[in-house]
C-alpha cells in the first residue's frame, strides 16, 4: 500500500517535540519542518514529482500525471493565487500537494478513488491518503456507528457524512480540497456548481462525444509515455517445467510481466482501452531495457471461469469477442483459467488488509489470478458504467427539464429487460410516474421518507410489486436516498441510529441539485472508494492498476453528456463505439458492448454454494454481532438460503462478508505505521470492537 503523510502545525512557537520525534515506517522525506511532508511505501521514482521556486513554494504530485514539469510550476503559480481546478486538469490519476508559505493545500479527486483523510493531532491538523496511519497516529478505535451506516446505506453521503470507520479520522469528499492554514483546516470545492434555476445549455451531442475520446486518448496516452519498470522479483525461474513457459511460471510465482498489459473480458471498457493503448504510439520496453516485446505488443488477458455452470453462454460469447478483438497484430493475448478456487468468495483468510472495508474483498482473490499474468502496468475498465452509464434517477432530471419524449425509449427498454409478462404493458407508465414522483419530492421529504423506510423495515416494497430484475431496481433507485441491499439483515438499534443520522441531515442545508446528478456522484463516489480497496486487496508487487475511466478530465468529459444520450439504452456502448471510429477503430466483433450480469450473479452463487461450510465458519462468533450490528443467526440463515438459490441481494450478503473478514484482519494486524520515541504505544483499534452505545 503507497500512501502519503505530513501535518499543518500552529503559527506560533516552535515545533512540537512530538512532531520532531515521529515519523512513518519506511518513509521519503520531502520536505521538513514545519510543515513536513512523507511518502510511504513502494512508491516508483516517476510517481513523485516535486518542483518548486522557492524553499517555501512548492508541489509534490504522487501517481501517474501526465503533466510536465513546466506545466507543474504554472500549476504551482495558479494554486497560489486560489485556482486549485488547475491542479486536477492534468491527464492522468494523481494527488497534488501543494505549499505556500505556511498554507498546505491538499487536493483530491473528482471520482474518490484517491481520497483524502485529515485529523486533529498535537494541536495542528494531520493529513493522508489513507486512513489507517492517521488512526495509528491518534490511536483511534472503531466506529461502529459508521460502519453500521456503510451497511444501512452505503451510497448515501446523508448517513456516512465525512467520516470513517475509525473514530476522529475524516474524509476530503470528492471534488474537494483540503487547505491547511497554521494548524487550521478548511475544505472548499474546486468545481464551478450549476444553478438549478439558469442552467447552462447542454453540450451538443457530437462534441461531447469528441471530448470523451479526446480525455480517454490522453488518459491512455499518459500511462504510454510514463517510464517502464520492470518486475521487481527475489524468487529465481525454476526452469523448465513441463506444460508451463516462461509466462506461466512467472504468473505461477506472481509476478507480473514487464511492460503495458490491459484486461480483455469482451466487454466495451475493457476492449476500448485495450485497442487505444495497441493503437497509440509509446516508448517500448523499461528502463533498463527489459520487455521490448511486451512494449511494443500489448499484453491483453482474459478471465475464463471453468468452475461456474450458469452464465455459460454468456462466457462463450465473451470468450470469442476477446479472441477476435486480440486478432490485433499489437495485442498478444493470453486467456487465465480458473477453478473453484478462483471463484468469488475464495481465500478470505488469507488476503491482505486494506485502509478500509468494502464489497470487493470477497472477489480479490479471483482477480488475483488475472492480474498475476498480467503486466507491470495493466489497464483495467473498472468505472466505465458509473461514469457513461444514467443513473435510474436521471429521469426525474428529465422531468424537470420538462424533457418528456426521452423517457419513451429508456422506459420501453425496462419493459422488455425481464421478458414478456403479463405488467410489461403497464412498466413505462409505472417508470413514468416513479421519476414524477421524485422530481416533484424534496430532497429534504426524499432522506426523511429513507429514515421512516430503516424505522420501520421498509425494504422489498418494489421487488414485491414487480419481482427482482432490471425494472425492480430501476423503480428502488428513483429515490433521494434509500436503503442498502444489507440493511434487512441489521439488527433494530443499527437501523434506527442510522434513521437518526438521515433524520440530522435532512434539517442541514445543502447544495441544491438535481436527484439525478446528486445518486449518481454518490454512486460514483461508492464505486470509486470500493475500486481502492480493490486494487490494495488484489495488489501484486511491481504492478500498477490503471483505471482510466476514474481520472478527473474523463469524469468532466463524462458529465458534459447531455442526459437525453446517457439514459438511452446501449448508450455506454455507443459512445465507447464512436469513441473507437474517432480512434481509427470501426471493425468490432458482434455484439460488442453486450451486459455480463448473468455471468456475474452465476459466479456469486456457485462461490456461495462452494465455500458455504466456510462462510458459516466466518458467522459462527461474528464481530459484527459483537458490536452489534448484525445477529449471526439471522445473517447465517440468510447465507445458507442464497447458497441454496433463493432469491436474495447479493450485494448485500458481499458487504456483510467482506466488513467481517475486514474487522478480523484489522484486529489480527500486528505493529503500527509509526516510529520514534513519541510514535503511539498501540495501533489501531488496539481495544477490539467496543460495544456500541445505547440509544
Amino acid at each position: 500500500m503507497r500512501w502519503l503523510v505530513g501535518w499543518s502545525s500552529t503559527a506560533s512557537g516552535p515545533v512540537s517535540s512530538e512532531g520532531r520525534a515521529i515519523q512513518p515506517v519506511g518513509a521519503q522525506l520531502l520536505w521538513s519542518d514545519p510543515d513536513p511532508l512523507w511518502a510511504v511505501g513502494d512508491w516508483r521514482p516517476d510517481e513523485v514529482r516535486v518542483v518548486q521556486t522557492d524553499p517555501f513554494t512548492r508541489l509534490a504530485v504522487f501517481g501517474c500525471c501526465g503533466a510536465s514539469d513546466e506545466e507543474l510550476r504554472v500549476g504551482l503559480f495558479a494554486a497560489r493565487g486560489g485556482a486549485l481546478r488547475h491542479l486536477t486538469a492534468w491527464p492522468g490519476s494523481y494527488t497534488a500537494v501543494a505549499q505556500a508559505g505556511r498554507r498546505i493545500t491538499i487536493v483530491g479527486d473528482l471520482a474518490g478513488a484517491r481520497p483524502v483523510f485529515h485529523t486533529d493531532w498535537a494541536g495542528g491538523t494531520a493529513y493522508a491518503t489513507a486512513a489507517l496511519p492517521l488512526a495509528d497516529l491518534i490511536e483511534a478505535q472503531l466506529d461502529v456507528g459508521h460502519l453500521g451506516a456503510l451497511l444501512a446505506c452505503p451510497d448515501s453521503p446523508e448517513a456516512m457524512g465525512d467520516g470513517t470507520p475509525y473514530m476522529g479520522v475524516r474524509r476530503v469528499p470528492p471534488g474537494h480540497a483540503l487547505i491547511l492554514r497554521d494548524g487550521a483546516r478548511d475544505i472548499t470545492g474546486y468545481e464551478p456548481t450549476a444553478s438549478l434555476a439558469v442552467a447552462a445549455p447542454p453540450l451538443e451531442q457530437d462534441k461531447a462525444v469528441d471530448a470523451v475520446r479526446d480525455a480517454l486518448v490522453e488518459a491512455v496516452r499518459a500511462r504510454l509515455t510514463a517510464p517502464r519498470h520492470a518486475p521487481e522479483t527475489d524468487d529465481l525461474d525454476p526452469g523448465p517445467v513441463p506444460g508451463m513457459g516462461p509466462a506461466e511460471r512467472r504468473a505461477a510465482r506472481g509476478a507480473p510481466a514487464p511492460g503495458i498489459g490491459a484486461d480483455l473480458s469482451g466487454g466495451s471498457a475493457s476492449a476500448t482501452l485495450a485497442l487505444l493503448a495497441a493503437g497509440l504510439p509509446g516508448m517500448p520496453g523499461t528502463l533498463f531495457g527489459h520487455g521490448t516485446e511486451a512494449g511494443e505488443r500489448l499484453l491483453a488477458v482474459t478471465f475464463n471461469d471453468l468452475a461456474t455452470a450458469g452464465g455459460a453462454r454468456t462466457r462463450e460469447a465473451e470468450l470469442e469477442r476477446a479472441g477476435a478483438i486480440a486478432a490485433n497484430p499489437r495485442l498478444h493475448h493470453v486467456v487465465v483459467a480458473a477453478g473453484e478456487d478462483a471463484l468469488p468468495y475464495a481465500g478470505l483468510d488469507t488476503g491482505a488488509l486494506t485502509d478500509e472495508p468494502g464489497p470487493s474483498l470477497v472477489i480479490a482473490e479471483r482477480h488475483r489470478r488475472r492480474l498475476a499474468a498480467g503486466s507491470a502496468d495493466h489497464f483495467i475498465g473498472h468505472g466505465a458504467r458509473q461514469v457513461l452509464d444514467a443513473h435510474p434517477a436521471r429521469l426525474a432530471d428529465l422531468l424537470l427539464d420538462r424533457r418528456r419524449r426521452h423517457l419513451l425509449r429508456p422506459a420501453t427498454a425496462l419493459a422488455k429487460a425481464d421478458g414478456p409478462s403479463a405488467q410489461s404493458f403497464f412498466v413505462p407508465f409505472t417508470v413514468y410516474r416513479a421519476a414524477r414522483r421524485l422530481a416533484r419530492t424534496s430532497y429534504r421529504d426524499g432522506v426523511q421518507e429513507a429514515a421512516a423506510r430503516l424505522m420501520e423495515h421498509h425494504f422489498t416494497d418494489e421487488q414485491a410489486l414487480h419481482g427482482p430484475g432490471a425494472v425492480s431496481a430501476s423503480l428502488a433507485a428513483l429515490t433521494w436516498c434509500r436503503p442498502g441491499p444489507a440493511a434487512r439483515w441489521l439488527t433494530g438499534e443499527t437501523l434506527a441510529e442510522v434513521s437518526v443520522r438521515l433524520e440530522e441531515a435532512a434539517v442541514r442545508p445543502v447544495l441544491l441539485r438535481r436527484p439525478g446528478e446528486r445518486r449518481a456522484d454518490a454512486a460514483l463516489a461508492r464505486y470509486a472508494a470500493d475500486q481502492r480497496v480493490f486494487e490494495q486487496a488484489a495488489e501484486i508487487r511491481s504492478q500498477r492498476l490503471h483505471a482510466p475511466f476514474l481520472d478527473n478530465q474523463v469524469v468532466r468529459a463524462c458529465r458534459a453528456l447531455p442526459e437525453a444520450l446517457r439514459v438511452q439504452p446501449g448508450a455506454r456502448a455507443a459512445v465507447l463505439r464512436s469513441v473507437l471510429a474517432g480512434a481509427g477503430i470501426r471493425e468490432l466483433p458482434p455484439g460488442w458492448g453486450a451486459t455480463s450480469h448473468a455471468a456475474h450473479t452465476a459466479a456469486v452463487r456457485t462461490g456461495m454454494r462452494t465455500w458455504a461450510g466456510e462462510l458459516m465458519t466466518l458467522f459462527d462468533a461474528p464481530l459484527l454481532a459483537d458490536a452489534g450490528l448484525i445477529e449471526a443467526r439471522v445473517v447465517r440463515k440468510a447465507l445458507r438460503a442464497a447458497a441454496q438459490g433463493e432469491r436474495l441481494p447479493l450485494d448485500g450478503l458481499a458487504e456483510l462478508v467482506s466488513t467481517e473478514v475486514w474487522l478480523r484482519r484489522l484486529l489480527a494486524r500486528r505493529g503500527t505505521c509509526w516510529t520514534g520515541t513519541a510514535a503511539p504505544r498501540q495501533r489501531a483499534v488496539a481495544g477490539g470492537v467496543v460495544p456500541r452505545p445505547s440509544l
